[in-house]
């Protein structure tokens, strides 16, 4: 075996490394998250996190640069529509690894590699929510405080002529008994 030029080869020859991530980025573009080792999930990020910024452009050249890697039009296809309209608010950071216990044949650490679905919101764009919520919940806040209010001076009077009415009866009731 040729000695690497430049990193480790994951144990394996530069041109198998290369089908062996292809494989794994298209599994992992397929079902969302995969599980493998720890070293191979390092390596697999950033060809995926690369595939996705293709994906966002949308171009033709970059759906070409994207075939040469996955050789799965379907897979592509899901790329280019729905991870790249998912990841659209995402300047990076498209995919989280999470240590998980080691592998039960050999011990090797194991880690899972997923694509990251929630949406991050920019700064600016979070000052404007924020704003706009304060307005918002500042205008029916008045409202409902005055609604109860209403509502509060209403209940007790509506209260006082429905146990006056009720005591009366009882009142005369007891005055006949008394006579």
């Amino acid at each position: 075996m040729p000695t690497p030029k430049k990193g480790p080869r994951l144990a394996s020859s530069p041109a198998h490394e290369r089908l062996m991530l292809a494989n794994m980025a298209t599994s992992l573009f397929q079902n969302g998250r995969i599980t493998t080792t720890l070293p191979k999930a390092k390596r697999l990020r950033p060809l995926a996190e690369r595939l996705i910024t293709f994906a966002k452009r949308g171009d033709l050249h970059s759906r070409r640069r994207v075939m040469r890697v996955i050789r799965n039009k379907s897979v592509v296809h899901v790329l280019f529509t729905q991870i790249a309209e998912q990841m659209e608010q995402r300047e990076g950071g498209y995919t989280r690894i999470v240590k998980i216990a080691p592998r039960v044949g050999d011990s090797s650490a194991a880690a899972i590699i997923e694509l990251v679905t929630e949406p991050v919101a920019k700064k600016a764009v979070v000052k404007e929510a924020e704003a706009a919520t304060k307005v918002a919940d500042e205008a029916p806040a008045a409202e409902a405080v005055e609604a109860p209010v209403a509502e509060a001076t209403e209940a007790p009077a509506e209260e006082t002529a429905a146990a006056e009415a009720t005591e009366a009866p009882a009142e005369e009731a007891a005055a006949e008994k008394a006579e």
